[in-house]
């Protein structure tokens, strides 16, 4: 079992006075960061800012060496086969969108199928509606069950030889369902689709291996894994990486143009990052990998699904909640308090020093499945604690309308 207590010293927000009483439960959302990320950024910033791989001098060289230095990081992450399979985009939102752009409209024709869930955020459905449009492929939706959980028989209906795309959230950022992954992947690759996975939600608790899982495309963020925000990364395989079209063209991206027009574009990953990126947060993020690296991804999701089990266990004790994940299967529970609207509780909640979720969590047709378009999201992570939950189950056992009312007054 982690060592809560020391890693939470690691980190200023937790150290500080303003939130010495206050329990940040939004992790889903973004993450804290670790001294050793500020540092870095610091870093950077005061003692080598320039740009990369352009200059011709010794800060320059240096910064491009640290730079790709993060990239080899990420490969040994996700124990991807190379580090040209590693592209650094600003988000998974746009990871997302480049495979959508840079591989699904290139590739899809009419008639042509992308297969989703109801569950997924809006940053892996709403660039397919797009694609949909321009290309004239459609989506079809793979049932879930009542709960909300995914039953990959479903999946085994829904394919057939016009599926190209399967594009699927690893784990669900409203219910923590974590998909059956590498059966998923194995069933489309025997039709000969590409399997997307939106890993927002899994790489920061699970180990993703994805030579193991045989993903061909995995997106994720910084941000939600103790790293800086803008920044995100694209895994994809090599082969898929040089048949798809960058979705943005500017310096760096190519070798070479001319006044004709014709471009040479340079090989993956850098034809996928035109322009100056955000090195300091590329640099953040190298140590925030560090930092996970080093405690052990094991370690964290042992940890994770510690505290999932026993933060479900006490909010089965309530009769004044509605829990919509109980079978979950990371630290998120999603819930209601029962006749009271979410983002009155998120309010009360807050006013007793707690910081949730409130609202669709950018997964706005899973009400659909759920049957409330609101919710509440408790998102746990590594530099949480069991008493962390047990004060928030003293404050949501007791909460009234009158309660609401009066925090917000």
């Amino acid at each position: 079992m982690l060592n809560v207590n020391e890693i939470r010293k690691d980190f200023p927000m937790i150290q500080s006075e303003v939130e010495r009483n206050h329990i940040y439960f939004d992790n889903a959302a973004t993450s804290f960061k670790p001294q050793t990320v500020i540092d870095k950024v610091v870093e950077y910033y005061t003692k080598y800012n320039s740009n990369i791989h352009r200059g011709d001098y010794d800060v320059s060289y240096q910064v491009s060496k640290e730079y790709e230095e993060v990239r080899e990081l990420v490969r040994e992450l996700l124990n991807a086969k190379s580090s040209n399979e590693i592209v650094f985009t600003n988000g998974a939102s746009s990871s997302l969108n480049l495979v959508a752009y840079g591989y699904g409209q290139k590739f899809l024709k009419k008639g042509d199928i992308i297969l989703s869930t109801e569950a997924e955020h809006a940053s892996n459905i709403l660039p397919w509606f797009k694609v949909a449009e321009i290309t004239g492929a459609k989506i079809e939706y793979i049932p879930l069950n009542e709960d909300g959980s995914f039953d990959i028989d479903n999946l085994k209906k829904m394919m057939n030889e016009n599926v190209k795309v399967v594009t699927l959230a690893h784990v669900s950022n409203v219910l923590g369902y974590v998909m059956p992954m590498k059966e998923i992947v194995e069933i489309a690759h025997q039709y000969g689709a590409v399997v997307v996975c939106d890993g927002a939600q899994s790489v920061p608790h699970i180990k993703t291996d994805v030579t193991e899982l045989d993903i061909d495309f995995l997106c994720f963020s910084s941000h939600k894994m103790l790293g800086p925000s803008g920044v995100g990364v694209l895994y994809a395989k090599y082969d898929l990486l040089e048949k798809m079209d960058p979705f943005m063209l500017g310096g760096g991206s190519n070798a070479r143009f001319d006044i004709c027009g014709n471009i040479l574009l340079k090989n993956p990953p850098y034809k996928f990052e035109a322009g100056t990126p955000c090195i300091e947060g590329v640099l953040g993020f190298g140590e925030a990998v560090k930092y996970l690296l080093n405690v052990g991804m094991d370690n964290i999701a042992e940890y994770d699904r510690y505290l999932h089990q026993y933060f479900m266990s006490e909010m089965k004790k309530l009769e004044n909640v509605e829990v919509y994940n109980t079978n979950g299967d990371t630290s998120i529970v999603t819930f209601n308090v029962k006749g009271i609207f979410a983002q009155d509780v998120a309010g009360y909640l807050n006013s007793k020093g707690i910081s949730v979720r409130s609202g669709n969590h950018c997964a706005k047709i899973l009400l659909n499945v759920i049957g409330v378009s609101e919710t509440i999201r408790a998102s746990l992570y590594l530099y949480n604690t069991k008493e962390e939950i047990d004060y928030f189950i003293s404050v949501i056992k007791d909460v009234t309308l009158e309660k609401c009312i009066g925090a917000a007054i």
